[in-house]
């Protein structure tokens, strides 16, 4: 069982043990859109949902907070996406970055998203002090580093499902319950920037206060196996 602990603003700590993951997908607000996003993977051999939204369960001890995600070969990438984290206490906000196999997408979603962890901030935000400008918060995602760090994703949480609607379908299926983590689903990519980076990050920024939450990690390509 996964672990996970998180620092707030007022100082304090928050650690939750993650009994359930589950991936959104498909998940823009404007559905139009989504659909059309649909018939361009499907042109890449990624099938399609037989709804959308979607959610995909995953292991729980694929949820992380790790510096590195080690992968099998070198057609995985991230996704900047929010996560929920119900806790005893209520429920948290925080950064999140789905590691995803793409060589496996197309063979199945659900496949693809139990393939690599889902990488999430060692920060948090109480979910009731930020739910007045939710719309407003930026979600990024960069691939490298340093002088080589490039902007891939770009937009805000007024793009996604709210987490509210989220909270709602878990109550409805009966996971509304400590130690259950959900990631939002993502936002486009920039085209001609390179997903398939030797190193990953996302943040969440709040303009109303300048606070950021970030998480990065480095993308490690296993030795190839042997038989």
């Amino acid at each position: 069982m996964a672990t996970l602990t998180f620092d707030l603003p007022d100082g304090s700590t928050e650690s939750v043990d993650v009994v359930a993951l589950l991936n959104a997908g498909y998940a823009g607000r404007e559905q139009d859109e989504v659909q059309a996003h649909i018939k361009e993977l499907a042109e890449l051999g990624v099938p399609g949902p037989s709804t959308t939204p979607a959610l995909y369960p995953v292991s729980p001890y694929l949820a992380a907070q790790s510096d590195e995600v080690f992968v099998q070969h070198n057609h995985t990438s991230g996704e900047a996406e929010w996560a929920l984290v119900i806790t005893d206490t209520g429920v948290l906000l925080t950064v999140a970055c789905d590691h995803t196999d793409r060589a496996l997408e197309v063979h199945g979603v659900a496949w693809s998203k139990n393939a690599s962890p889902d990488i999430l901030g060692r920060a948090a935000w109480r979910l009731e002090d930020v739910r007045d400008r939710l719309d407003d918060i930026q979600l990024r995602g960069y691939v490298g580093e340093g002088d080589n760090r490039e902007l891939i994703q770009d937009s805000t949480l007024g793009a996604l499902l709210t987490p509210d609607y989220w909270l709602d379908v878990l109550r409805e299926r009966g996971l509304y319950s400590p130690g259950t983590v959900l990631i939002s689903g993502t936002v486009s990519m920039k085209p001609g920037v390179d997903q398939f980076a030797s190193y990953w990050s996302v943040e969440l920024e709040d303009p109303a206060t300048g606070n950021v939450i970030a998480a990065g990690y480095r993308v490690s390509e296993m030795p190839a196996p042997i038989g």
